[in-house]
């Protein structure tokens, strides 16, 4: 069957290997998305697993259509209650670009009463809509005259991993910073330091990287738990053998900041999920870090409202403390960086990659820091 995983912008290659390490076939690259071929099996295994995909959507129908009444009658075409029941509540998202329709919402009403009536015509009862907490969730997408209808396999979003109990001022994104850190190439070997760490997001999850932890096998529910079709013995089966492949670790993972609250939803944050201990962090000024041996450093500093101070000098700052404290270790940045905002530390990055933080225009910089002078150590 084909299947489309949803990515954000600049992980679109990080994405397609995890497919293909998974056993996804036919895999193609399309803007923040990857289209892969699939089993159901594979379809519980990618939501499960995948840790840079938002969802992963099971195109049901494709179609042509000249006018809006024909989206009415495409839908009608499809058997709904192959698919789910009428005691089930159900929600579409629209994606519309096209110039059939003058509202992006009336292609959603036109589905919406397609389904409503097919089952009317065939129970003498119909499905609830709920916007909030749907059962069944679809997926149209209109580009021009061209539609495709899919269903949402994931529920809720793929980045809500269930570790976040708090956060700190502008977390970034659990995908985000999953594909960032696969975009490092870190061996899981090498010691990894966040010096920012903020509300844990990278330490976490470089440590679910590091131990081959599935990050939504904690997940209860997903959208393919609701379709007629679900396969409980299957789905528990897959869960219970990635389980199983869930390694030790004895690779040093550790973090800081200078804000005590952050250190303290950051430790909350951490023992959801994993052991207290398993990763060390500390209440300390970025100012005042240096590397206990060799890592990969990888941090976002604030940018923007975020930043109360004069950023130039900030960032030049971050350089100066980097060259003489990080000698032989490999740093990654990962800021704001367009016209408005550029990222000078006075360092000339060997890598850069554009991603984005939202609709923020970001980059991640890597450093390689050959000289300088160490100061005390981070215990």
């Amino acid at each position: 069957m084909l299947l489309v995983a949803k990515t954000l912008y600049g992980l679109e290659n990080v994405l397609a290997n995890e497919i293909k390490k998974i056993g996804g076939k036919r895999i193609e690259i399309r803007n923040r998305a990857i289209s892969f071929e699939g089993s159901l099996e594979l379809v519980y295994t990618a939501n499960m697993m995948l840790r840079t995909a938002t969802q992963i959507l099971m195109p049901i129908k494709k179609f042509k259509i000249n006018n809006a009444d024909e989206l009415y009658k495409k839908g009608m075409q499809v058997d709904w209650s192959k698919i789910f029941d009428v005691k089930k509540t159900f929600s579409i998202k629209s994606t519309v670009n096209s110039f059939l329709f003058n509202h992006s919402n009336y292609p959603s009403l036109l589905l919406k009463d397609a389904i409503v009536d097919q089952f009317r015509k065939k129970t003498g009862r119909r499905p609830n809509v709920d916007s909030k907490f749907p059962d069944i969730k679809i997926d149209l997408h209109i580009e021009n005259n061209f539609c495709t209808i899919s269903l949402d396999s994931s529920g809720d979003l793929l980045y809500k991993r269930g570790y976040r109990k708090s956060v700190s001022i502008a977390p970034i994104n659990e995908v985000l910073a999953a594909g960032i850190i696969l975009l490092t190439k870190w061996n899981k070997e090498t010691s990894f330091f966040d010096p920012m760490c903020g509300s844990g997001t990278f330490l976490i999850e470089a440590m679910m990287i590091a131990k081959n932890f599935p990050p939504n096998i904690n997940r209860k529910y997903f959208g393919f738990t609701k379709w007629k079709n679900y396969d409980s013995k299957l789905h528990f089966k897959i869960r219970n053998k990635l389980k199983n492949q869930i390694i030790e670790t004895k690779v040093e993972i550790y973090g800081s900041d200078n804000n005590q609250k952050n250190i303290r939803i950051c430790r909350e944050n951490i023992n959801s999920i994993f052991n207290y201990n398993s990763i060390k962090i500390k209440n300390v000024d970025f100012f005042e870090t240096t590397t206990e041996r060799k890592s990969l450093v990888l941090f976002n500093p604030p940018y923007g409202e975020r930043l109360r101070i004069e950023e130039d000098l900030f960032y030049e700052k971050i350089g100066n403390h980097l060259k003489h404290n990080f000698v032989g270790n490999e740093v990654w940045i990962f800021s704001q960086n367009n016209d408005e905002k550029k990222l000078r530390i006075g360092l000339k990055p060997s890598t850069k990659i554009k991603l984005k933080n939202g609709s923020i225009d970001c980059t991640l910089n890597k450093y390689e820091i050959f000289s300088g002078k160490n100061k005390e150590r981070f215990n």
